[in-house]
């Protein structure tokens, strides 16, 4: 598996957490614009992004890329993450996934295990 990160904020905090869950994963972080390229041209499976909103910076290009049904804004400001919303986005093909920096340590951990029983 191959995760992008992009977005707008905590990216490296990402990575670290991506990699504390499990090594095997490769990951790079670039650029959200870079990111979302690479998810275009298949050169990664999924996207991780935040942002203050959850959805603008985390998650624009990604949209603008790949389209918004591969898109999944997982946390707003105020709205934590759920288990039961993150499950049925990656059931139904979700590849980039938005969520607010401050929401990093529930949302990583909550889409890597949904990636991880759905593969």
């Amino acid at each position: 598996m191959k995760i992008v990160i992009g977005g707008q904020v905590e990216k490296k905090e990402i990575e670290k957490m991506i990699k504390e869950f499990d090594p095997s994963i490769e990951t790079v972080v670039k650029s959200d614009l870079e990111a979302a390229m690479a998810m275009k041209t298949g050169q990664a499976d999924y996207y991780f992004g935040a942002c203050h909103t959850g959805g603008g910076g985390a998650l624009a290009m990604a949209i603008a890329m790949i389209g918004r049904d591969k898109c999944e804004t997982v946390s707003m400001p105020g709205k934590k993450p759920k288990e039961e919303n993150v499950v049925k986005a990656v059931e139904n093909g979700k590849k980039a996934f938005g969520f607010t920096g401050d929401h990093i340590d529930i949302a990583v951990p909550m889409i890597l295990n949904a990636l991880k029983a759905n593969a």
